[in-house]
């Protein structure tokens, strides 16, 4: 599946939408919300970004380990440093 078929096939839900991505189609979404555009060089509206940024997060929850995951941040690191006990 490639990034332009989500939008063309529209899934009944979100849920739908979400099982049928595939790691490709995360990495492209997460790209152009990166770049601000597509593969095709059209720029993202702020609808799109913020629905592809919805997706890559919910997919990223449901298919990676926390550490892996969009916006993670290592705590760990940082309360040895402050001598901050869990």
């Amino acid at each position: 599946m490639r990034v332009t078929d989500i939008f063309q096939h529209k899934p009944a839900s979100f849920d739908d939408l979400l099982a049928g991505m595939t790691p490709d189609v995360h990495q492209s979404l997460k790209l152009a919300v990166e770049l601000g555009k597509w593969p095709s060089g059209e720029r993202l509206t702020p609808e799109q970004v913020e629905l592809c940024l919805q997706a890559v997060i919910a997919w990223d929850m449901r298919n990676l380990p926390e550490n892996e995951r969009v916006a993670y941040i290592d705590r760990g690191d940082l309360q040895k440093k402050r001598g901050v006990r869990r």
